[in-house]
């Protein structure tokens, strides 16, 4: 598919691919494509940012990438490594056959067939269908070090490998950078990106997406869901259920042939919902039915 020219084809494109987008999350989408700006994509977990760098490289017909982060994560995790056991296979299959020449057998051990390229490396590789899509996952999880060495990999789209020398892309990858916002971003990363804080949908917008999602679901069970963990997450909760939560609610009350909610059934089930047992305990009793005639009633006002 060839690259959006309107908001609107963005909408569509991504729509497409069961992704609902509002507005101003599919006119950032259009910019970070248009100017070839990494996006940088911020808000609570389960709001689609992951699913999002998806999306758009199931639309536009490009391979994705993605570098999961984590504490710790270093440069050579990010870029490249060298197969050791196979190096140390090849330097005693040379033992074996008597090779003396040892300038000669370190070239050959530092040569890309011995080379394990990781997501930013396999990021800069040209590739028939077209720039990949690099998504950051959860950037926020790695340690401010990594930053800076992103910033820099991020400015010029090359890394440099000391044995084999500078690697640059021939075509910017499409970038996507997520954040859960555990901690701050340091600005000068986020200076070199478009921005833009995912919120939880609305009402009309999480039906949209629940529809899309899950199509089986009625019309009357979906908007129960809906109310239900949108009241949910009007509570005081340790993590609030993200539209992963509500999609993956929706499917299993499916599994269970209900047809509506029930105080016992949202017991039953909650665990689809809230991922911890603090959040869970929190709606024993009463609560549960308190939230969901809220819910109902707010269907009627």
């Amino acid at each position: 598919m060839h690259t959006p020219k309107t908001i609107d084809d963005i909408q569509t494109m991504l729509s497409g691919q069961n992704y609902v987008a509002g507005r101003a999350l599919s006119t950032v989408v259009f910019l970070s494509l248009t100017l070839g700006k990494p996006l940088f994509l911020e808000g609570e977990p389960g709001t689609g940012k992951t699913e999002i760098a998806k999306a758009i490289a199931a639309a536009l017909g490009r391979r994705l990438i993605r570098l999961q982060c984590y504490e710790g994560l270093d440069a050579s995790s990010a870029v490249y490594e060298w197969n050791f056991p196979a190096q140390m296979v090849a330097i005693r299959t040379a033992e074996a056959a008597g090779a003396t020449d040892r300038k000669a057998l370190q070239t050959e051990l530092f040569s890309p067939e011995f080379l394990t390229e990781r997501p930013l490396l396999q990021a800069m590789r040209p590739d028939p269908s077209g720039a990949p899509v690099l998504l950051i996952d959860e950037l926020d999880r790695s340690d401010e070090p990594f930053e800076a060495f992103l910033l820099e990999a991020l400015s010029d789209f090359q890394v440099t490998i000391p044995e084999l020398g500078t690697i640059k892309a021939p075509e910017p990858p499409i970038v996507i950078l997520t954040s859960n916002r555990t901690r701050e971003v340091h600005d000068a990363l986020k200076r070199r990106c478009l921005y833009h804080w995912v919120e939880y949908p609305d009402f009309a917008r999480e039906m949209e997406i629940l529809s899309a999602r899950a199509p089986d679901a009625s019309a009357a069970l979906s908007r129960e869901i809906v109310a239900f963990v949108q009241k949910l997450r009007s509570e005081d909760l340790f993590k609030k259920p993200g539209v992963a939560e509500t999609i993956d609610w929706a499917r299993c009350l499916l599994a269970l042939d209900v047809i509506s909610l029930s105080p016992q059934t949202i017991a039953e089930t909650l665990g689809a919902v809230l991922k911890y047992q603090d959040d869970i305990a929190r709606l024993e009793g009463g609560e549960t039915k308190r939230l969901l005639d809220e819910a109902r009633a707010s269907l009627t006002s």
